[in-house]
This record gives C-alpha cells, structure tokens and sequence, in this order.
C-alpha cells in the first residue's frame, strides 16, 4: 500500500497530522534518513536520536513543504541540520589548526578492494569535526562557504578540516588495508 500513495498525499496527510500517513512516511525514509544521521553520529544510538529529532521537525514542519524540489532532499537536509545542530549543542566543536605537509598518496586499489559500508565505518571513527565537514563537503555536496556558514566557522576552517579528514581517512583506509591483508595470510 505504502507504494501507491504519492509523496504528495504523504505531505498532506501528515500536515494533517494523520498518524498513518506519519508512520508511512517514516517508513518509507527511516532507513536513508539513518544513513545520513550515522554519517554524523558519533554511535548508532547517536544517530537514532539524531533520526528521531528529525523526524520531530519533519512532522511539524511539513506544512511548510513547497513541493518545488524531493520530498527525500527537503527531509535529508533537516536531517543533516539537526545533525549538526545536536552537535553543536554537545560542544563538539572544529580543531583548528593548519595542516602540514602534503597529502600521503595510497594506492587506489586499497579503496576498491573495500566496500562502501566498510569505507563509511572508517569514516566514523574520525573526530567530530573532521567527519562532519567530510560529510558535509564530500557525501553531502555542500561548498566550503556554506559549511562555515552552517557551522559558524570561517571558509580556510572548513577547508582545512577537510583535507586533515582526507588525509585521517586515507591512514585509517592504509591500516584498514594492513589488517585485511594480515588476516588473509593467517588463512592461507
């Protein structure tokens, strides 16, 4: 049933506060709408409170919907917002300072070997600010001007936590890759 109701009638069966539709839409979202929050999280219970905090503005915001862009995009940037929102209030704030030296290169093969779900729980063990500005710039597509903007921080700050993320995802994915292979030479 879930499938022959339009996201149109969500919206407008939610803005009425219709529970059914509520319950339909978050069924219809929960599982994305998580992703999103435990790219953010620092756990998963993290990122289920981020979920439900969302889904709380989602509920009563909805009227406000403008049908001009997805539905899905307009809930995946409350989302996001939220996310970033609940850490501020956590006092997690950016390091700022300046990266030095360049950037190690690894071998491209390393990352293809590995799946998406894998590089993505690499991606959470980063701290705070590197993977929220990581997430923000690479997964999420936001520019470097808007990231300050959101997290009132300056530009050179974001795109400093930026590439200290890449280069803290490029060690993690090294030894990551160095543990894999260890553990395939313990089998043979």
């Amino acid at each position: 049933m879930q499938n022959q109701i339009t996201d149109e009638e969500l919206v407008k069966g939610c803005a009425k506060e219709v529970r059914h539709f509520q319950e339909l839409l978050y069924a219809k979202y929960n599982r994305k709408m998580y992703a999103v929050c435990l790219r953010y999280a620092k756990d998963r219970d993290h990122a289920l409170d981020m979920l439900q905090e969302g889904f709380i503005k989602v509920y009563n915001h909805i009227g406000n919907f403008s049908h001009t862009g997805s539905l899905e995009g307009w809930i995946r940037r409350i989302m996001v917002n939220t996310s970033i929102n609940l850490l501020r209030k956590e006092k997690k704030h950016l390091e700022i300072d300046e990266v030095k030296g360049g950037i190690p290169s690894y071998s491209s093969s390393i990352v293809e070997k590995m799946s998406a779900d894998e590089i993505l729980a690499l991606v959470t063990l980063l701290p705070t600010g590197y993977r929220t500005v990581f997430n923000m710039f690479a997964i999420e597509g936001y520019s470097h001007k808007e990231i300050a903007s959101m997290l009132n921080v300056a530009e050179s700050t974001s795109r400093t936590q930026y590439l200290k993320a890449k280069n803290a995802l490029k060690k993690l994915i090294k030894q990551n890759n160095k543990t894999l292979e260890d553990v395939r030479k313990e089998n043979s």
